[in-house]
């Protein structure tokens, strides 16, 4: 009798374990951020892949650019974010804007490029690295990789394991895909990464609140700037490559300042066949001003023009004048609030019918 007492309690204890755990895990996935005006000057993120690989200009930019970017930055007086605190800073409003580097990939381009110039002047960054390439042909080895992250000022970051368009596979083969490259990043780092980059910046419903249980922030492929209101699992970048690279618009870039706002619908961005085009609408705080200068423009039909903005309260709508097109949809909305320009995008990938 004793016995089965004991049995009865160790199985209640465990139950109640679990059930904590779970709740814990469930609170972190629904765990949301400030949700007042903060004119938080933001972090501003950005982007790079591949340095000095000319035949790939989608992806890469060229060095002696590269510099100029980071001179420009430094002759703007703004603070190189260090990724190590950036846990730690997100909910702190900033008085002034940060920039944060990002690399995807890991090309070994960037090691032999990028890396010395980054180390010597020791200039913050973060490199998201997929596991499956690592040690192949065009890609930097483990050997390279534990180098780097060596360094307090260089974070190694979550890229999945094989960088497919996993939007397009099944649920559990996505799960699969990132517990396969924890496994590499344990045996190779002794830690898993806590920061995650969606691999081309696609992300479903499921594969956000699957990553949000397991990681401490994703970064998409979207553009705009982060504040303290921005959804942790869906951070913005912009991203630069040799067309979008162009000193002018890079100064542009690094001038822009978050749109905060309290919502943006829909919550799926991974549109089908009935929810193309999406219902959109985003909800701004009453103390945002001047939101009758908002431009937005976007992509639908595989054409780029200015959207059919409708603006009741603090509340902005879109009327598309169609589908967007596979592979991906785009909204950027830009708001010029007494001379800061203010900006955010967001992107839907298109399920293919």
């Amino acid at each position: 009798m004793i016995i089965k007492n004991i049995f009865s309690l160790a199985t209640s204890i465990t139950s109640l374990f679990i059930i904590i755990l779970y709740s814990n895990i469930s609170s972190k996935a629904d765990e949301t951020n400030i949700k007042y005006y903060s004119k938080d000057e933001g972090i501003l993120s950005i982007m790079y892949h591949r340095f000095n690989e000319a035949k790939y200009p989608s992806t890469n930019i060229q060095m002696e650019i590269f510099k100029e970017h980071i001179q420009i930055i430094k002759n703007s007086d703004f603070k190189f974010h260090n990724p190590d605190n950036f846990k730690e800073q997100f909910n702190t409003i900033k008085l002034k804007k940060e920039i944060l580097i990002t690399i995807d990939d890991a090309f070994e381009s960037f090691y032999f490029e990028a890396w010395p110039y980054l180390k010597k002047n020791k200039i913050p960054f973060i490199l998201f690295v997929s596991t499956e390439p690592v040690g192949k042909n065009g890609y930097m080895t483990w050997s390279q990789i534990k180098e780097i992250e060596k360094e307090s000022f260089a974070i190694i970051g979550h890229h999945s394991h094989s960088h497919d368009y996993l939007i397009d596979e099944t649920n559990d083969k996505f799960m699969s895909d990132i517990e396969r490259a924890n496994k590499i990043f344990l045996e190779e780092l002794g830690y898993v990464p806590n920061l995650f980059s969606y691999p081309f910046g696609e992300y479903s419903k499921f594969m956000k609140n699957y990553i949000s249980k397991n990681f401490e922030f994703a970064f998409g492929q979207h553009s705009g700037v982060i504040d303290v209101n921005k959804d942790k699992f869906e951070l913005p970048r912009f991203p630069i490559n040799e067309k979008y690279g162009e000193l002018e618009r890079f100064n542009s870039i690094i001038n822009y300042f978050p749109l905060e706002y309290k919502k943006l619908l829909p919550l799926e961005k991974h549109l089908t066949k009935s929810t193309n085009p999406p219902n959109f609408i985003v909800e701004f705080f009453e103390e945002q001003k001047n939101l009758n200068n908002i431009n937005c423009y976007s992509n639908e039909a595989n054409k780029w023009e200015k959207s059919n903005t409708i603006i009741s309260g603090t509340r902005l709508s879109i009327k598309f004048r169609a589908p967007f097109e596979p592979r991906r949809g785009r909204v950027n909305c830009s708001l010029n609030d007494e001379g800061k320009w203010r900006w955010f995008g967001i992107q839907f990938p298109i399920k293919n019918n």
